[in-house]
């Protein structure tokens, strides 16, 4: 019995014909903990997409990026990641606050792989992993509930070009964005945001 298609999901399968096919994806592909493979993958990623949804079902989706890896495989049960300064509005970690269920999306655009996670996850400030990523205010902890591959035929071929200065690192100053010194938003900032200090860095 399916526990991953929900009616929506059938009726669309039955319309094209791709219930026996969806059934056997299911059956053949997807599993409900991290192989040694799936954590090598992710550990190997330098950046996923986040899907989260707020407390009456409203989608959101983000950008989480990092050096490969920031996403770190616990163990086959549990994925964690920290959470960096972003633009203050903590759309994906407030909608876990409020609807902790999540999709996460990995890319390979080099050699046309991805990779989908989903679970639930939990915020936590405290957490024992905090102290090895630098800057991180905290750490997200996924529960997985489904790990399956995708199909890679629509990836574009991509080459990662450049690291972007802003992600933090132990052996380098992590520079100011510009916007956080425009008119718009200066005099609004956090008391402790770097972009108070005129000395910090700015990219």
């Amino acid at each position: 019995m399916s526990t991953m298609f929900n009616d929506g999901a059938r009726s669309l399968q039955d319309r094209f014909d791709t219930r026996r096919l969806a059934d056997r994806i299911e059956e053949r592909l997807v599993h409900d903990r991290l192989t040694p493979d799936d954590i090598a993958y992710v550990e190997a990623r330098d950046m996923f997409f986040l899907a989260t949804a707020d407390e009456h079902g409203r989608p959101n989706c983000s950008y989480k990026g990092g050096d490969p890896g920031f996403v770190r495989g616990i163990d086959e049960h549990t994925l964690v990641f920290p959470s960096y300064d972003g633009n203050g509005m903590y759309l994906s970690a407030g909608n876990v606050l409020e609807n902790p269920n999540v999709g996460m999306l990995f890319i390979d655009f080099e050699h046309g792989s991805r990779m989908r996670v989903n679970g639930v996850a939990r915020i936590d400030q405290e957490d024992e992993l905090l102290s090895d990523f630098p800057e991180a205010q905290f750490m997200v902890r996924v529960e997985v509930r489904e790990v399956f591959p995708n199909c890679p035929r629509y990836i574009h071929k991509m080459q990662r070009v450049e690291a972007s200065p802003f992600v933090p690192r132990s052996d380098t100053i992590t520079p100011v964005p510009l916007w956080k010194r425009s008119d718009w938003a200066n005099d609004v900032l956090a008391a402790d945001d770097r972009a108070n200090d005129p000395e910090a860095p700015e990219l």
